[in-house]
């Protein structure tokens, strides 16, 4: 179950790290946002067919129908000779990715007695952590070795194994009767409509950017309107009560995620502005990770009021380390500016393991109902896709106002995103006022 979701994780990191060497043989720098946007656009799309294969299939052959399709848009990605393709691969991949992510909470209340529920959250929590510390890495080693393609080869090879092993692994037998929820297709599309949008802008001409980022957010409140009448939403109802804290959880969780983007873009900053080796690169772009995962393993412990302490701190950290990276850019960055953008990125990184595990004890808290705090709680994963996906669009466009140059599109990126973040340490006092960050 676990592995599914660092699978995912690993795979997001790993092809930002790969990414400049992809780009440097096929061309097509305009798309690159794309190739974060279409998987992940296709990820949240996945999720909401979670419930209904689990279903119809079963634990075992939904998990090898995830890892199959993660495969084949893995393996059409390593193949293509234009990024059309590659992005198109991307997009298949991304689907069976969603998938895996959705699956690995889901099937834990399937397959696990209760008694394990809380071991085996936080084992597919530390398998997210892992996947973003490792893929940079390991994307930076094939770079280095210019072998992008042989890595996407190996990376499919990978998920073929784990479809084997999970078939062995988990149960065939396909799950009592249940309720089929309905899949929210309206929602779905408007949210799919909105990403598109917002990649489509920053491929366009100066004059249609601004047109297309209006059309973007106007669909985003379509989106929010229409998930809203819905009762089988993309989000819980109760995202949308007034008097419920549900909604400003998912927004501070949405504003961490948005930091987190900034690692697909990290070893390409690190590159062209510091000359760094791809394996450099990719290291440096697995710092944030790593300070998220130190972080949440001493926050996790925290409670009453020291939880929601941190949890306050946590958006204030997120914002300034990524403020600081962000002015902090420099062509021929020397090993000294390279040095403070490791500790600006670790701090950025600490900021969001200290709020995070209590945001999620939030979610699980916003209502006394079980079945609707499960629900909040499982909408969490939705909220970081979406989140993601959103974020993926927007950097496009902060990529392209800064094309004139690598410094300037660098800076945009970088502190346009840590504007976003604000918004985080604004919507966690709403959380924590309700002083129900820990039980």
């Amino acid at each position: 179950m676990a592995s599914g979701v660092g699978l995912y994780a690993m795979n997001l990191y790993f092809t930002a790290a790969l990414m400049p060497t992809v780009v440097a043989e096929i061309g097509g720098q305009q798309y690159y946002a794309w190739a974060s946007t279409g998987y992940l656009i296709t990820a949240v799309i996945a999720t909401m067919f979670v419930s209904r294969m689990l279903t119809t299939q079963g634990a075992a052959h939904t998990y090898v129908t995830a890892y199959l399709l993660f495969a084949a848009g893995t393996l059409i990605s390593a193949a293509s000779p234009t990024m059309e393709l590659f992005v198109t691969g991307r997009a298949v991949q991304g689907f069976g990715a969603g998938l895996l992510t959705g699956l690995g909470y889901a099937v834990i209340r399937s397959v696990l007695p209760q008694t394990l529920w809380t071991r085996g959250t936080g084992v597919v929590s530390a398998m997210f952590g892992i996947g973003t510390l490792v893929g940079p890495a390991l994307g930076g080693v094939f770079a280095e070795l210019n072998a992008w393609r042989a890595a996407f080869g190996v990376l499919a090879a990978l998920a073929v194994i784990l479809s084997v092993v999970t078939l062995r692994a988990l149960p065939r037998r396909k799950p009592a009767k249940s309720i089929r929820l309905r899949v929210p297709i309206p929602s779905i599309i408007a949210l799919a409509l909105t990403s598109a949008t917002l990649s489509l802008s920053s491929t366009l001409s100066t004059f249609w950017v601004p047109v297309m980022v209006g059309a973007g957010l106007l669909l985003l409140i379509v989106f929010l309107a229409v998930d809203a009448r819905d009762a089988n939403g993309v989000l819980p109802r109760l995202t949308y009560a007034r008097c419920n804290q549900l909604k400003w959880v998912y927004l501070t969780v949405a504003a961490l995620c948005a930091g987190v983007m900034v690692e697909n873009f990290i070893p390409l900053f690190g590159q062209q502005l510091a000359n760094l080796s791809p394996l450099l690169a990719g290291l440096l772009g697995a710092v944030l990770s790593l300070g998220w995962v130190v972080a949440q393993l001493f926050s996790a412990n925290a409670t009453g009021k020291i939880a929601r302490r941190l949890t306050r701190t946590g958006p204030v950290l997120l914002t300034v380390g990524l403020a600081s990276y962000g002015v902090l850019q420099a062509v021929h960055a020397t090993a000294f500016i390279v040095v403070l953008w490791v500790v600006m990125l670790l701090i950025a990184g600490i900021g969001i393991g200290l709020a995070f595990p209590h945001l999620s004890v939030a979610a699980m808290s916003s209502s006394d109902d079980e079945t609707e705090g499960a629900k909040a709680a499982a909408a969490v994963s939705t909220t970081q896709l979406i989140a993601f996906t959103l974020t993926s669009a927007i950097a496009g466009n902060l990529l392209a106002l800064g094309s004139a140059s690598q410094l300037a599109a660098a800076r945009w990126l970088v502190l346009g995103i840590a504007a976003l973040t604000v918004i985080g340490t604004v919507t966690v006092l709403f959380v924590t006022g309700k002083a129900r960050t820990a039980r």
